[in-house]
């Protein structure tokens, strides 16, 4: 990305079922689901969103193999979307372990996400 324009921020808490992607996910739409960019059109080359390039960088504590990207990409509606991995997030206790939830043991995954947009 040659030229940053946004950096947004969010976190996501999978609190039953140690899902790290569905804390991921949440971590993103947090950071995205409040913000306008009414025109970022002008600024992108040719006028087209399909030029917006978005980097989102996550912090997981836990079972970085089992994230699924593609699921992560598509909670960005426009642009082309990259994934990046880093060690960060928390693990801590829920206080209960809840089967009927998934629940594998008592904790829950919390990510961080950065969500930076430009071209």
């Amino acid at each position: 990305m040659e030229n940053l324009l946004f950096i947004e921020t969010g976190m996501g808490v999978d609190v039953h079922g140690q899902d790290v992607t569905q804390a991921a996910k949440r971590a993103v739409k947090n950071a995205i689901h409040a913000n306008s960019m009414p025109g970022i059109r002008n600024i992108l080359p040719n006028q087209s969103l399909d030029n917006m390039k978005v980097n989102v960088k996550l912090a997981v504590p836990a079972d970085k193999d089992k994230l699924n990207h593609d699921v992560v990409k598509n909670c960005i509606p426009y642009g082309t979307v990259s994934v990046e991995v880093m060690d960060g997030g928390m693990v801590t206790t829920s206080g209960i372990v809840l089967p009927e939830r998934a629940d594998k043991n008592d904790l829950m995954y919390i990510v961080n996400a950065s969500v930076e947009v430009g071209y």
